[in-house]
């Protein structure tokens, strides 16, 4: 297992009362789909969001430790936190297209960091639909706009959208949640083909689907990490009590 992120003794405070991850070490995989489990509010997002820095956008927020990206710490205070943000791309549970066209949708991120212009920009961008699978269903209409897209349709937007900036690692926040079932479907089909040259990190609470994508899983009770470990045995054999009892559904 080569490793892309080292989580090292991280801890996240919302305010004085409210620790949100506590002490938290974890190695994640590279090119492999790791799945992050465990009931509401145990800091399943926290600890996604502070795999770029998103973090910071919260107001009075406290960390402490070290996440290393490539063995760099992202923490350290003299680290770029933009090009922190462009090494991984977002994917929300609700999809929020830009209010302009589908094209320019995907042709943004590349138009602020000066990495495509003209024919290479039209090329990139359908180079990136059809990586997010959506490329056959928006060729004819990429001049309008993207908000008459269906839900599931904009998923796959925003899912090239950020790979239009070239990252190396997927977050998905629960991103199949607020779609039909066909839509998770395509989403899902997706991050399994894209594990091949991205590091995906997914938050989510449908065991069913961590079962069917994760190569990796981290399962989080109380903003602990209380067991990690490849999915076929952390699924199969749990070694703590507190995973068995959530993967039978006790709580």
């Amino acid at each position: 297992m080569e490793a892309h992120i080292r989580v090292n003794n991280l801890n996240v405070n919302y305010t004085s009362e409210h620790q949100a991850l506590k002490g938290i070490n974890v190695t994640i995989p590279k090119h492999q789909i790791t799945v992050i489990i465990g009931p509401s509010g145990c800091g399943k997002t926290t600890l996604l969001k502070s795999l770029d820095r998103l973090l910071d956008l919260t107001d009075g927020v406290s960390i402490s430790g070290e996440v290393l990206l490539d063995g760099v710490n992202i923490y350290a205070p003299d680290i770029d936190v933009t090009a922190v943000r462009k090494k991984a791309g977002l994917l929300p549970q609700r999809p929020f297209p830009l209010p302009m066209s589908i094209y320019d949708n995907v042709a943004y991120g590349m138009r602020i960091h000066n990495m495509r212009k003209g024919k290479d920009l039209d090329r990139a961008v359908q180079h990136y639909l059809e990586l997010a699978g959506l490329w056959d269903e928006v060729k004819d209409r990429l001049h309008g706009p993207a908000v008459r897209l269906s839900v599931g349709q904009q998923q796959r937007l925003c899912l090239a959208r950020g790979l239009a900036v070239e990252p190396e690692i997927i977050l998905g926040d629960e991103p199949t949640s607020a779609l039909d079932p066909l839509s998770a479907q395509h989403i899902e089909k997706r991050l399994l083909e894209l594990k091949q040259d991205y590091t995906v990190v997914l938050v989510t609470h449908i065991l069913r689907q961590a079962k069917r994508l994760a190569d990796y899983v981290i399962f989080m009770y109380l903003g602990e990490v209380v067991e990690c470990g490849p999915a076929h045995e952390v699924f199969e054999n749990p070694r703590q009590e507190r995973t068995r009892a959530y993967l039978q559904g006790l709580f």
